[in-house]
């Protein structure tokens, strides 16, 4: 697992997992960042797996940054996130928007 941090505005990049074992490491992360900036973008296109846990830290930072009225994006939840978010139903909590399925009819 790993995480890195580009300014304004804040992109934090998760690579590896999002479970019980790394969200103690990642919370410090987040909260830096939400602390930091009015506007976070979270990178989850690298997280091979989330578990509740990880879901909890999301959902944490979506409510912090919410209350203080700061924007908080998730942007290009990998395979793993997307499974976890639509089995519970919360992509439009944090505002996730489904990949495009493919035309079955093939491309016009």
């Amino acid at each position: 697992m790993s995480a890195s941090m580009q300014p304004e505005p804040c992109r934090l990049r998760i690579e590896g997992d999002m479970t019980i074992y790394q969200v103690a490491e990642l919370k410090d992360t987040f909260l830096t960042a939400l602390e930091r900036s009015p506007a976070v973008e979270v990178d989850l296109s690298a997280v091979s797996e989330m578990d509740g846990a990880g879901l909890q830290l999301l959902m944490m930072a979506r409510e912090y940054s919410k209350a203080a009225m700061h924007e908080f994006r998730l942007v290009a939840p990998s395979r793993a996130v997307g499974e976890v978010l639509e089995l519970l139903r919360l992509e439009n909590y944090f505002g996730v928007v489904p990949p495009a399925q493919p035309d079955p009819a093939g491309p016009s």
